[in-house]
């Protein structure tokens, strides 16, 4: 009877060690000696749909011969080959400053475009026609084109969530004989203001909100990034025609002008340009008539902000120079 209950034993013992074997090696995956597939490496692109962080900012520098430090980065429209500025929070005006100071050091500027965007430009590709477009912004602050050399590189870019445009797109390198002195070294720093500003947010805004009220009260002359030219406007006639009657007639009396910048680049650089200005706007009182000996020039740089330099309402309306009447 025994013998005949033998194959069904061993079909139950066989049985049971497969069940076990099955979910111990299979169900469980403990058994170390059992093989698995080797997993395959997936190359994942980068998600095109999102934001970049500009927490960092944007540098661009010169090894320790320059540096300008920007809260943000340059955009483009997808597609579109022209920077919009405004998105880097600060100017370039160290940066031209710096490159018209050292003529023989070439700057060296690479446009990015990713392969989802169609070229719409004249040039082989719309990395090159982004740097070229920059390029053509240098040359017209009067860098010469000699110093600067551009090309064009694929890479993915981020996209805003929208897909419309995206923030990068540029990079900047020097090269070519470094300067005979490293005066320019610095490093930009932000500076508390004593208010926050939020309108007017243009430079015209801002030298239209100018009231004349008396030769002996200051007011503010603006101007476009970058440049010595202020804009004129009606209340600013009236300021200097009435400054020059009034020093026509008191050969004793003053008036004084006072240049200032913003706090984008370095001190020197903005002392400097602050000098500029001034000094431009003396020029165009002495064909006025106004005496050289009644003008006198102060330039203070980034001191004396009138508005939070970290916003850019801030930072244009502390491009200025401030003129009154010294009685």
């Amino acid at each position: 009877m025994f013998a005949n209950k033998t194959p069904w034993i061993v079909l139950l013992v066989l049985w049971m060690i497969g069940s076990t074997w099955w979910h111990v090696c299979k169900i469980k995956q403990l058994c170390a000696n059992d093989a698995q597939p080797a997993a395959q490496a997936v190359a994942v692109e980068p998600d095109l749909e999102t934001t970049p962080s500009d927490a960092d900012g944007y540098t661009i520098a010169d090894g320790s011969l320059f540096r300008l430090e920007l809260p943000g980065n340059f955009s483009f429209a997808k597609s579109g080959a022209n920077a919009n500025i405004n998105t880097l929070g600060g100017s370039l005006e160290s940066l031209v400053t710096y490159l018209k100071a050292n003529p023989d050091r070439m700057l060296d500027i690479t446009g990015y475009y990713s392969p989802s965007e169609t070229n719409t430009s004249t040039f082989a590709n719309l990395g090159l026609a982004r740097a070229e477009g920059i390029k053509q912004y240098l040359i017209q602050k009067g860098i010469s084109a000699a110093s600067l050399t551009t090309k064009g590189v694929e890479r993915n870019l981020s996209f805003t969530p929208k897909g419309d445009s995206l923030r990068g797109g540029l990079d900047f390198a020097f090269s070519g004989a470094e300067p005979a002195r490293a005066a320019t070294e610095s490093v930009t720093t932000t500076s508390p203001a004593p208010i926050t500003l939020t309108a007017p947010t243009t430079e015209a805004d801002l030298a239209a909100s100018v009231k004349f009220k008396s030769v002996f009260e200051p007011i503010d002359l603006y101007f476009p990034l970058g440049e010595a030219n202020y804009i004129k406007t009606p209340e600013t006639k009236k300021f200097f025609d009435e400054a020059a009657k009034y020093l026509t007639e008191h050969k004793d009396k003053k008036l004084r002008l006072t240049g200032y910048t913003d706090n984008s680049g370095p001190d020197d650089v903005n002392m400097r340009l602050s000098h500029d200005r001034a000094n431009d706007v003396k020029l165009k009182l002495r064909k006025s008539g106004i005496n050289n000996e009644q003008i006198i020039v102060e330039a203070k740089g980034e001191a004396d902000p009138k508005a939070d330099n970290s916003t850019i309402s801030g930072r244009k309306a502390n491009r200025r120079v401030t003129v009154v009447v010294i009685q």
